[in-house]
């Protein structure tokens, strides 16, 4: 049964999905998404712990990984109780895939130092959204969901990409009639933007 609200996925995941119909410009966003969150935690890694917390060290693989607890935990924190929320099968996936990103980030991060990983940051940003909006410019032929709501778009991108490659690959629903409610809601969308971009041309 669908939620509403906040926590309502099939608003949210219809939101996201009239901006990304095209199969190239999906798999575009599938390759870059996930790499952005995970850089953006990697760069936030060297902001100051909150209130002083001391950091946590452990090894791992026998490598040392310290962990911060500031915005970068925090912001990865929020994600993934959100994405747990919203579905608890493919959330609960998509919340651990946060928590790896920021172990993650934090390992590599300590590992380049800021003056080594700042750079990193900015060439992989670059990058990745610049596929991105070539991937709204040349296939989707519509301007990115951020434009129109940019937290729900920033939000929503690793779990729609996540969701996406379940729906494709195992045909998960995170209930019935799920997928055919949300198709539905963003051909809606889709041929009423249609609409109105048709109107502001003539």
């Amino acid at each position: 049964m669908g939620r509403v609200g906040l926590f309502d996925l099939e608003k949210h995941f219809a939101f996201y999905g009239a901006y990304h119909s095209n199969p190239v410009n999906i798999v575009i966003h599938v390759l870059f998404v996930w790499p952005i969150f995970f850089t953006a935690l990697l760069i936030l890694y060297f902001t100051p712990s909150f209130f002083n917390i001391p950091n946590t060290e452990f090894s791992l693989f026998g490598n040392d990984v310290t962990l911060v607890w500031n915005v970068g935990f925090l912001g990865a924190l929020i994600y993934a109780v959100f994405y747990a929320c919203l579905d608890l099968k493919a959330g609960t996936l998509a919340a651990f895939l946060c928590m790896i990103c920021w172990i993650g980030s934090s390992f590599v991060a300590a590992r380049l130092g800021f003056s080594l990983a700042w750079k990193v940051v900015v060439v992989a940003q670059l990058v990745c959204w610049t596929g991105q909006f070539i991937g709204h410019g040349a296939f989707e032929k519509r301007a990115p969901a951020l434009l129109d709501n940019l937290v729900q778009a920033f939000v929503m991108a690793p779990f729609f990409v996540l969701l996406e490659a379940l729906q494709t690959l195992f045909n998960y629903e995170p209930y019935p009639g799920f997928r055919a409610r949300v198709e539905a809601k963003i051909e809606a969308d889709i041929n009423e933007w249609k609409e109105n971009k048709q109107k502001l041309v003539s």
